[in-house]
């Protein structure tokens, strides 16, 4: 027994270490010019890596309204996140699906529709959370709206995953 617990730690401090390598390797390679002159240390903890300057990347060229904050709500508050489950015990995979509002400033979105292609199901859903109304049309919690924060979710099973995205949106 001690003997396997040995070699689990001695995985485990081997594979710390490689991904450490690695790290510092992607640090070389992408700063090799500041490496020699500032050192690591300076190298992680310099401006050019800090969280402002990624913000700014954030920033659209025309100053828009990139921070969501105050503003009118778009398809783009809604976001979808679809992963893989557990297969149906006949082996038919299954994918859980979280649709979310993203919106922070008091903004209800509702009408939510997908893009869903010919979206069918081996496992049943509740109509009233996600339903095909038409071809490539799928319509999210009944129409209802979805306060800001909020989500739901559901999970399906099919062959394969579907490609859902936000078609639009009706804001409150």
């Amino acid at each position: 027994m001690r003997g396997v617990l040995a070699v689990r730690r001695s995985v485990c401090l081997v594979s710390v270490a490689i991904t450490f390598a690695f790290v510092l390797a992607v640090l070389f390679v992408f700063h090799p010019k500041h490496v020699g002159e500032i050192g690591i240390k300076g190298l992680v903890f310099s401006k050019e890596n800090s969280p402002a300057v990624a913000r700014k990347l954030l920033q659209s060229a025309d100053g828009g309204d990139m921070n969501r904050i105050g503003t009118a709500c778009s398809k783009n508050d809604i976001v979808i996140y679809q992963g893989s489950i557990a297969p149906l015990p006949t082996g038919i995979p299954a994918y859980t699906v979280q649709i979310l509002n993203t919106c922070v400033s008091g903004c209800s979105i509702s009408n939510i529709h997908i893009s869903c292609g010919w979206f069918s199901s081996a496992r049943l859903i509740n109509p009233r959370v996600f339903k095909r109304i038409y071809y490539d049309d799928c319509l999210v919690n009944n129409g209802e709206a979805l306060g800001p924060g909020e989500s739901l979710s559901f999970q399906y099973a099919n062959s394969f995953p579907y490609g859902l995205k936000v078609a639009s949106v009706a804001c409150c």
